[in-house]
C-alpha cells in the first residue's frame, strides 16, 4: 500500500497533478478565511446566531462551504459557475443555434465552456452586488456608500467563481504543457 502512494511521487505528470491539486486545496482554505473588507463581522456572527438552522441564510451558507458566515473572499461559493453551467445546458436544448454549436465537436464544446465562464463572472458580479446591496440594508456595513459596494463586488467576484472556472481546466492544462 505505502509503495503505490510512494509511486505517485515518482511519476513525474502524476506528481505534478497532485502536487497542483494540494496546492489548489491550499489556495482554497486560504481564501475561505480571508474577509471581505468593509463588514461588520460583529453584527454579522449576531445576524447568523439569530438566523434559525433551517432558515434560508443558513441554507445559503451550508452551499458556500461556511465561507457565508464569515463573508470572505469565496462567499460566492461555486453557486455562479453551477448556475452557468445549468443555463448553458437548458439553453443548448432548446435554443438551436447554440444546439448547433454544441454539435461541432471539441471546438464547440470549447466555445460554449469559455461562454460559460464569462457568464459565471457575470452572475457573480450580479450576485456580489446583492450581497452588498443586502449588507449595507442589514446595517452590516462600517463604511456605506458606492465605494463599499464596489470593493465587494469586485472581491467576491475575483474571488471563487473567477477561481473555479481556472481550476477546472488547469491541471489538465497544467500537465499538457509540461
Amino acid at each position: 500500500m505505502l509503495e503505490k502512494f510512494l509511486n505517485i511521487f515518482r511519476i513525474p505528470d502524476l506528481r505534478k497533478r497532485v502536487l497542483f491539486t494540494l496546492g489548489i486545496l491550499a489556495v482554497y482554505r486560504l481564501g475561505a478565511w480571508i474577509p471581505t473588507p468593509g463588514v461588520n463581522y460583529h453584527q454579522l456572527e449576531l445576524l447568523f446566531q439569530g438566523a434559525a438552522g433551517g432558515s434560508a441564510l443558513g441554507l445559503m451558507d451550508l452551499f458556500s462551504g461556511g465561507t457565508l458566515r464569515r463573508m470572505t473572499i469565496f462567499a460566492l461559493g461555486i453557486m455562479p459557475y453551477i448556475t452557468a453551467s445549468i443555463i448553458f445546458q437548458l439553453l443548448t436544448v432548446v435554443y438551436e443555434p447554440l444546439a448547433r454549436i454544441q454539435k461541432e465537436g471539441e471546438l464547440g464544446r470549447r466555445k460554449i465552456t469559455q461562454w460559460t465562464r464569462y457568464l459565471t463572472v457575470i452572475l457573480g458580479a450580479l450576485q456580489s452586488i446583492g450581497i452588498a446591496a443586502i449588507l449595507t440594508k442589514q446595517g452590516l456595513v462600517l463604511d456605506p456608500g458606492a465605494g463599499f459596494i464596489l470593493m465587494t463586488v469586485l472581491t467576491l467576484t475575483t474571488g471563487r467563481p473567477s477561481l473555479c472556472g481556472w481550476e477546472s481546466r488547469s491541471p489538465t492544462a497544467a500537465s499538457a504543457t509540461a
